[in-house]
């Protein structure tokens, strides 16, 4: 059974509000967690063209359409605009390539990746100097680009349009200049950081919130690793608030973290391959959390100072002058 619980976009489309994270796995670990994902009931998907998994993705949700065990109106597909290609120019390009990578005619929403901006060098989507440094094009606008994904939106593309890690200095700009306002804002949102400032002002503007990372970031921290520059990431299944919360309710203590977050109107996109969590994680529906719960989890935010992903890890991206994190500089 799909899951049945949605967050309206406030353009007239639903997006529901657990929704099945694809970042950092091999294709054939995304190709089985897919399969079990959508067997547990995911029907929202969540990539993006950096991910370089659209393909994969795409194999299995045509698989099921062929099969009759889906239709593509079931499905809720977002993927993102990657920094190489936020640009004018990129705009319609990177999307056409994310359509026909996912084997799909539209997306459910296409989301402005980053509001930074690499060079485009090739087809290389992380493209960096001989010191190590990524290389930046400095000539970022976010308004030229934003008109360019209203053009998609009404191309019939994309059903939705939104964006990813801005503040909220961007998004008001966009905000200011725009004939669709942006529907959706993707951004780290876990216990540890739960960015109450941010989320109140977009809900208070319109705009929905995804959070992405939402079980305290460990992919980040695998990913640090990956790059030599490993820093602690803490861990939040372990903490000692969400165990007891968790034995309360006969639950895991991934299943409160994820509760707590859609009890705040906020979608969220775990990711895992292990199919036992893939099917926790959205069992999260058959239970509410009693006001002293919330009360006990929103104490344990850090503030700014639980932000794990500052994007530092591409050497230099500081530079940049839409660097979107300045607290991080």
């Amino acid at each position: 059974m799909a899951c049945k619980i949605n967050i309206d976009l406030g353009n007239g489309k639903q997006m529901p509000a657990l929704g099945f994270g694809t970042w950092q796995a091999t294709d054939a670990e995304l190709e089985n967690a897919l399969e079990s994902a959508l067997e547990a009931g995911y029907r929202h998907i969540d990539t993006a063209y950096v991910y370089e998994n659209e393909a994969v993705i795409g194999r299995v949700l045509t698989k099921w359409i062929k099969d009759g065990r889906l239709k593509r109106e079931d499905l809720f597909i977002v993927t993102k605009l990657p920094p190489t290609g936020n640009k004018p120019s990129g705009v319609e390009k990177f999307l056409t390539r994310s359509l026909k990578n996912l084997n799909v005619d539209y997306l459910d929403l296409y989301l402005v990746h980053t509001p930074f901006t690499f060079a485009e060098r090739g087809e290389d989507i992380h493209p960096f100097n001989e010191n190590g440094e990524i290389l930046i094009d400095t000539s970022t606008d976010h308004v030229a680009v934003w008109k360019e994904m209203e053009k998609q939106l009404k191309a019939g593309k994309t059903k939705s349009i939104g964006i990813s890690n801005f503040n909220k200095k961007q998004i008001e700009r966009i905000l200011s200049n725009c004939e669709i306002k942006p529907s959706n804002l993707q951004i780290e949102l876990h216990l540890y950081f739960q960015q109450n400032e941010l989320v109140n002002y977009c809900k208070g503007k319109g705009i929905t919130i995804t959070a992405y990372s939402p079980l305290g970031a460990p992919g980040i921290g695998v990913l640090l690793k990956k790059l030599n520059a490993a820093k602690e990431i803490p861990d939040e299944l372990a903490n000692e608030t969400v165990k007891k919360i968790a034995e309360k309710y006969n639950v895991t203590p991934a299943q409160i973290l994820l509760r707590y977050t859609v009890q705040r109107g906020i979608a969220a996109i775990p990711k895992s391959i292990n199919p036992t969590r893939i099917k926790a994680n959205i069992s999260i529906f058959h239970f509410e959390l009693d006001n002293g719960d919330i009360t006990e989890l929103k104490a344990l935010d850090q503030g700014s100072s639980g932000r794990v992903c500052d994007f530092k890890f591409f050497k230099g991206i500081d530079k940049h002058p839409e660097y979107p994190f300045p607290e991080c500089l």
